[in-house]
């Protein structure tokens, strides 16, 4: 992330007060859209600027040279500000309600669908701390235990990444809420442990205690998250930024998938060696013990 995006994500959390303050500077077709944004930036959260503009009466340009004068470099980046504005505030009710005009039949949900989740992988891959990622791999490795957390939607990732982390290591832990309170499933972390953080809105109370919990026995904390402003992201020595715009009441997991599946790939080639062992006795336990079908 570069400087730009990171100021851009800090006004977010102005942008209502940005717009009362620029609202007597700007031309007249740019405080209508000022007005509308004031009164229902939840929707135009999920609008393009096209939308926009006809529903409020002015020309695309005019709504792109509007985010300008807020001092955005685009109208994607006041749309991402709107979106951090509100996405930890919206109930799923709310963005179904939202979602209802933008998805009108099957083709149209299949298409905004997949070319979300394309868009979001591809700005994660642009946007991510490269540095982090090594150092958060570097962390997996060299931990005593690693404690794997993910609450409600983004639980799936964490087992995900659980999973594959198990077969390269013999020291994985996830954090399950089916397995006693998650506290007394961390109790013995210190300062050698690693606890991989999975968050994303709307933000779990639950993965924020845990997180402050493990940072106060001095724990590494890496954290899968959306933003810098995350509950957990404050507690974090590695944070890996996913990009995950709302798709109605389901949240995008994809770019988090990929980012999990990277993370174990760079652990995995780093104990490639122990792998291939490890396989080699799978496949023999498999075939004694016909695990999978075999192909005639």
């Amino acid at each position: 992330m570069n400087d730009k995006e990171k100021i851009e994500m800090k006004d977010s959390k102005d942008l209502i007060s940005n717009i009362q303050g620029q609202y007597a500077r700007l031309s007249k077709g740019q405080k209508l859209i000022a007005q509308y944004i004031l009164n229902n930036y939840d929707k135009v959260a999920f609008m393009t600027a096209c939308k926009l503009g006809e529903t409020v009466g002015v020309s695309e340009s005019t709504v792109v040279r509007f985010a300008n004068a807020l001092g955005y470099s685009g109208y994607p980046k006041l749309q991402d500000a709107l979106q951090e504005l509100i996405k930890n505030k919206l109930t799923t009710v709310q963005r179904v309600e939202m979602a209802r005009s933008e998805y009108s039949d099957d083709a149209t949900i299949l298409n905004k669908v997949l070319k979300s989740d394309i868009d979001n992988i591809r700005d994660t891959l642009e946007g991510i701390d490269k540095n982090a990622f090594k150092c958060a791999a570097e962390s997996i490795l060299k931990a005593r235990k690693i404690y794997i957390l993910g609450m409600r939607s983004s639980f799936t990732i964490a087992q995900y990444l659980g999973f594959y982390l198990d077969i390269i290591l013999d020291n994985v832990h996830i954090v399950r809420m089916d397995m006693g309170d998650a506290f007394e499933q961390v109790v013995r972390m210190n300062e050698e442990d690693v606890l991989i953080s999975i968050s994303f809105p709307r933000y779990s109370r639950k993965s924020y205690q845990v997180a402050k919990y493990a940072k106060s026995k001095g724990a590494h904390i890496i954290s899968i998250t959306d933003s810098m402003f995350s509950p957990v992201a404050s507690l974090s020595d590695n944070i890996l930024l996913v990009k995950s715009n709302m798709a109605s009441f389901v949240d995008s997991l994809v770019p988090a998938l990929s980012v999990a599946n990277a993370l174990a790939i760079s652990v995995g080639m780093k104990e490639k060696e122990d792998i291939k062992e490890y396989f080699n006795d799978l496949e023999t336990i498999w075939k004694e013990y016909a695990v999978y079908e075999q192909k005639y």
